[in-house]
């Protein structure tokens, strides 16, 4: 049966709700609205008792319930995803940016910031939607950009990105590190799959079903990324100032004796996102990360 709202306000009560029987997060319904209307949250609250477009209306409902009957993600409802206060394109081809990446790019713009370092070269391993590579080219002045990812359909929605924020970044197709080895980086920061084939089954359908298993899932309990990166990392006749991770919560310890164990004269540093969990690595061949 069609809804009956007219109204916006009525419009996200239904949504709401609709979610809620389906055992969604109710939140959604305002994020989608906010897509498909084009507005802030505050402006919905100014003119929610406005009437709802017919052609916008047809569009949310379709959404709203694709959401809550099959976990399509909003952002691939939307077509798009926020990180770092700029709006990304994101497509089945892509990992969906999280929050605690931001804190991946803010501990590597800290550390950039307190090195002094003019100018910095950054490799971006397995780029994705390129939000970190375009996030560090914008936000860390003078820093040379190159972002690596093996997917062909992934360098072309972050290549798009990085022409809609005017970020000049070198993209390069290839396993990780292997198309720049014989190239030098100051930093090297990575958002690698990291997940086990065992952990699939306490994961949530709309990131299981959705995101592309290629940049979710890795052998060897998570940690094959790290290890082929790492051994890479071994073979450079140069090595980079700083190398930054993003890791499971239950990864720190491990993948922290990888890059101690593997790279000799960097020290590693495990550090929690906002929520409190084991998210990051930072290691350096300087005294402090």
């Amino acid at each position: 049966m069609q809804p009956t709202f007219t109204t916006i306000q009525e419009a996200r009560r239904w949504a709401s709700l609709f979610l809620q029987k389906h055992d969604r997060e109710p939140q959604a319904a305002q994020l989608l609205l906010e897509g498909f209307l084009g507005w802030s949250f505050s402006k919905i609250l100014a003119y929610e008792d406005e009437p709802m477009s017919e052609d916008v209306k047809e569009s949310f409902i379709k959404a709203v319930r694709a959401h809550a009957e099959t976990g399509e993600p909003v952002q691939h409802l939307l077509g798009s995803a926020s990180f770092f206060g700029r709006t990304f394109k994101v497509t089945p081809d892509v990992l969906i940016p999280r929050p605690e990446t931001e804190e991946l790019v803010l501990g590597v713009m800290d550390w950039a910031r307190e090195e002094k370092i003019e100018t910095p070269s950054i490799v971006d391993l397995g780029t994705g939607s390129g939000i970190i590579a375009i996030t560090a080219s914008l936000e860390i002045p003078g820093s040379h950009v190159t972002a690596v990812d093996i997917s062909s359909e992934a360098l072309v929605v972050a290549e798009g990105n990085a022409r809609q924020h005017g970020a000049d970044i070198q993209f390069r197709q290839g396993d990780f590190l292997t198309p720049v080895m014989d190239e030098t980086f100051d930093i090297l920061i990575s958002n690698p799959p990291y997940i086990s084939e065992e952990e699939k089954a306490l994961m949530d359908d709309t990131v299981l079903d959705f995101d592309p298993s290629l940049a979710l899932f890795a052998e060897e309990e998570g940690l094959a990324a790290y290890k082929s990166i790492l051994h890479q990392t071994a073979h450079l006749e140069q090595k980079p100032l700083l190398i930054a991770f993003e890791i499971g919560w239950r990864q720190g310890e491990q993948v922290s004796s990888l890059i101690e164990r593997l790279l000799p004269g960097f020290r590693a540093e495990v550090r929690q996102d906002i929520n409190g969990r084991d998210r990051m690595v930072f290691a350096s061949r300087r005294e402090t990360v």
